[in-house]
């Protein structure tokens, strides 16, 4: 339950979730009489009744990547350059998941040019200097580098298991780090091959980890 008084912000990395929900019932996928697969918008609905019910939310706010190329794009153009092409199946459930937020009477937030990511990193920080506890919803580890007194992860139920949140505490245990903002020396020296972003040659998760436990930043 929220206390009295405290403002309780979500923001949902809307793409990840969905992305999940989809995945998740792959081997009994929901139909529709028309034969849409509708999996993604269900699964996706199901997770976002459980946060409003359960977390009792005072503000909240789903959060899409940009059509656009991205600033990152713009950067480094292998950026995601591995990735697979959405399913249809997902696409196509895109616009209906966005109107069924907007029914709800929840902002659906896209920027031009960037990443969900970069939109819930920025409302998060300025959230905080207005007294706001807020939960950034996503199974991303990247987000660990938010994270802060104020900030945290809502890491969504997995596999019969519950949602966690990912504090302070939780986040320097899982890096092996002293403070968050480590957590960006450490995968700047690991890279993330989700995202195609390559690290130090011959340096992996472990020995990033012991190189900035060692000297404390790149």
């Amino acid at each position: 339950m929220t206390p009295p008084h405290e403002k309780k912000l979500f923001l949902l990395d809307a793409f990840a979730l969905i992305y999940r929900a989809y995945y998740a019932l792959i081997k009994n996928p929901r139909i529709n009489s028309q034969g849409q697969n509708t999996s993604a918008a269900f699964g996706f609905t199901t997770v976002l009744l459980d946060v409003l019910n359960k977390e009792k939310p005072t503000h909240i706010a789903v959060v899409f990547d940009s059509a656009e190329e991205t600033n990152r794009a713009v950067e480094f153009t292998d950026y995601k350059a591995n990735r697979e092409a959405m399913p249809e199946d997902i696409s196509s459930m895109i616009e209906p998941i966005q109107e069924i937020i907007r029914a709800f009477n929840i902002p659906v937030l896209i920027s031009p040019g960037h990443e969900a990511d970069d939109i819930i990193g920025t409302i998060a920080k300025k959230a905080e200097q207005h007294g706001f506890k807020t939960y950034m919803m996503t199974p991303d580890k990247d987000f660990g580098q938010l994270v802060s007194e104020n900030i945290f992860i809502y890491k969504p139920a997995k596999g019969g298991k519950p949602a966690e949140i990912w504090g302070v505490p939780e986040v320097c245990a899982s890096f092996e780090v002293d403070r968050p903002e480590q957590v960006i020396d450490v995968l700047g020296l690991w890279g993330d091959a989700v995202d195609n972003i390559p690290g130090i040659p011959g340096i992996g998760e472990k020995t990033a980890k012991a190189l900035v436990k060692k000297y404390g930043s790149v």
